[in-house]
């Protein structure tokens, strides 16, 4: 709340007058680096910046029980901006152009709010808000170049994710849970949007990010969109171009980056589960990853040679229907994990684990981090995860070999079959 000027100190107040200087000063700096010689007669800058940032100050301090003051100088230095941007549009016919605009007036409103935020708010918030201003004035090029490459599909794909975790996850929230199954709606969205946000990011990365040659980088990328994925779409590169060290060990790194994948999942529900899964995972991630390390550097018997970048991913991860397909395995499994765990207890947990892991692993995971983990001990809830991904990794390993139709698919597979065989003997040991 504020207070009135007579209970600050002089240290309160020489702090954080200079804490309002030094915020402006290097905001100035930073506008005239980036927009000095490319805005001719531009309204700001070194001087013009801490001057208003300052005046902010005094404004605040002359009132700020009421900011009345303040909100008297914000609609000045707002009608001045007004007037700066109505004067170039006037003459924007013989101006050399119209950069910075919009960017001029806004700069000189954020200067000048630095002198009462300073006082009002905790310090790190116009420390931030000077930052990230001073980061998107020198990304102008790079942020129009993103924006050229940003085409009406990465658009609709970015309103897609909107809609699934900022529309219709909230709309869920204190719905009754589903007859029959005690399982809320808004928990099952939740599992969409994690899973969801994750290969969303990798989508993105791999989208808009340009690798060197090779294909370690993305194949662990495309691990965090989908390790079956990503299987698949290196198999059927090297059904073209042969098999080579880097594909066979970007095979492996994507489904070393699978455990850790899924470990991040299990956090977001069930931290519990996680702690007791993030031992064994971790070690299962950090062999595989030295694996596919070890095969792209000493990689007998496989074509040698530099690989050029693919891309690890088979497309746009959010689809709307893949997202409700996603949901309705989420139910379907949660419900049957339930049935077969009071019909044949763990023995039957873990076959299913088996089974549902030659689809799609996610589900189940979730199900069990989510839903069943309190209904038994964490011991077999983990042991039942892990299955569940070496399974997978068996799927995966045959499809090395279907889809790039190359016997020299042996050595990534043979890696893989070694990971599952190694994630059920942790099992078995989890469960005693």
């Amino acid at each position: 709340m504020p207070v009135s000027l007579t209970s600050f100190s002089d240290g309160w107040l020489a702090l954080h007058l200079g804490l309002v200087l030094g915020l402006a000063l290097f905001f100035g700096l930073a506008y005239e680096e980036f927009y000095g010689n490319t805005i001719p007669q531009r309204p700001g800058g070194i001087r013009t910046y801490p001057l208003l940032a300052l005046a902010g100050a005094l404004l605040y301090l002359l009132d700020p029980q009421h900011l009345s003051t303040t909100i008297a100088g914000l609609v000045i230095v707002g009608a001045w901006a007004f007037a700066g941007i109505r004067e170039r549009l006037q003459t924007a016919e013989t101006s050399p152009g119209s950069d910075g605009l919009y960017v001029v007036p806004a700069a000189a409103v954020i200067a000048y709010l630095l002198g009462p935020s300073a006082f009002a708010l905790p310090p790190w918030l116009p420390i931030a808000v000077v930052v990230i201003a001073a980061l998107l004035l020198s990304a102008r090029t790079a942020l129009r170049e993103l924006a050229a490459r940003f085409g009406h599909t990465e658009m609709v794909t970015a309103a897609k994710f909107l809609v699934l975790s900022g529309v219709v996850l909230p709309l869920l929230h204190g719905l009754p849970a589903i007859p029959g199954t005690g399982i809320l709606p808004f928990n099952i969205w939740l599992a969409v949007v994690a899973v969801s946000t994750l290969s969303y990011a990798s989508y993105l990365v791999q989208r808009y990010v340009t690798f060197r040659e090779g294909t370690l980088i993305p194949a662990l990328l495309g691990g965090m969109y989908s390790s079956t994925a990503a299987t698949v779409a290196l198999a059927r590169v090297a059904a073209e171009t042969g098999f080579t060290a880097e594909l066979s060990g970007g095979i492996v790194a994507a489904s070393a980056i699978m455990y850790l994948r899924i470990l991040v999942v299990v956090a977001i529900f069930n931290v519990a589960l996680a702690e007791r899964l993030a031992p064994s995972f971790i070690a299962l991630a950090l062999v595989g990853g030295i694996a596919a390390a070890a095969i792209v550097r000493f990689g007998d018997g496989i074509k040698k040679g530099k690989q050029r970048a693919v891309a690890a991913y088979p497309g746009n991860p959010l689809q709307l229907t893949t997202a409700l397909v996603f949901a309705a395995l989420f139910v379907i499994i949660s419900v049957l994990t339930t049935w077969v765990q009071g019909a044949a207890g763990q023995v039957g947990l873990f076959a299913l684990a088996a089974v549902v892991g030659v689809t799609d692993v996610d589900p189940f995971v979730l199900s069990v981090a989510q839903h069943h983990a309190a209904s038994f001990a964490l011991a077999p809830a983990a042991a039942a995860i892990l299955i569940a991904a070496s399974s997978n990794n068996v799927l995966k390993a045959v499809y090395a070999y279907v889809f790039s139709r190359r016997y020299a698919s042996w050595l990534a597979a043979v890696t893989l079959l070694l990971l599952a065989g190694a994630g059920v003997v942790v099992a078995l040991v989890a469960i005693r």
